[in-house]
């Protein structure tokens, strides 16, 4: 089974936007979004789960680049000592988690010199700009499936590419599909009844309100 990270997610974006110079007094700062769609698709590879949002912004801040990996979009936080000194694992203290690729990282390049250790990391959640969680339900209750958890050590979260290409600030509507893969999706949650939850986020780090998909099982969202 394999399950793909959030590396690997592939974006399709709808984008539609007014031409007014002030924004139109409904539309808010805060990105707003409802949910639309929620689509499981199989493949001879990996299959796609695939989420839509239908969202308004006034600014059009929303989405970031490739190369948006500096403060505050960057991935990684180093875990530093009472000195400054990067927490190798050789030296970890004795709260440090053992080994995984969540909190570890190998040789990673820090200040443009590669540290050749394992270093201790946090992770930064604003390197993403759309956020996703899983809900099982169970006995009629939804307890969430944490995919940070052993043994799959990875995320959902996301980015999606910036809506306007331009810095100047102009209301925006449109839809974002949002498209996971893996090979891993009917062995893992079967007749399974889930739930989505979902949020974006702009890149003044304003994060939207969350929603939820339907109550839904693979079998019922397949494409034919």
């Amino acid at each position: 089974m394999r399950i793909k990270n959030y590396s690997g997610l592939f974006f399709v974006l709808i984008l539609g936007w007014t031409s007014c110079i002030s924004p139109p007094e409904n539309f808010p700062s805060v990105p707003e979004i409802t949910f639309a769609e929620i689509e499981y698709v199989q493949t001879p590879a990996q299959d796609s789960l695939i989420i839509g949002v239908d969202f308004r912004d006034a600014e059009g801040d929303l989405g970031l680049s490739p190369t948006e990996i500096n403060p505050p979009y960057n991935p990684l936080n180093y875990r530093r000592d009472a000195a400054g000194n990067l927490i190798v694992y050789s030296r970890r203290p004795p709260e440090a988690p053992t080994y995984n690729p969540i909190d570890w990282v190998i040789n990673p390049i820090i200040n443009n010199t590669t540290v050749r250790d394992t270093v201790w990391v946090e992770q930064n959640e604003n390197q993403y700009n759309i956020f996703v969680r899983f809900y099982i339900k169970r006995n009629g209750q939804f307890t969430e499936f944490r995919w940070q958890d052993p043994p799959f050590f990875t995320t959902f979260n996301g980015r999606f590419p910036r809506v306007l290409n331009s810095d100047e600030g102009q209301p925006v509507e449109g839809r974002i599909r949002y498209r996971m893969l893996s090979s891993g999706w009917e062995s893992i949650f079967r007749n399974d009844t889930l739930r989505i939850d979902v949020e974006i986020q702009d890149r003044a780090l304003n994060r939207s309100n969350q929603v939820s998909s339907p109550e839904v099982t693979l079998r019922q969202i397949t494409r034919n």
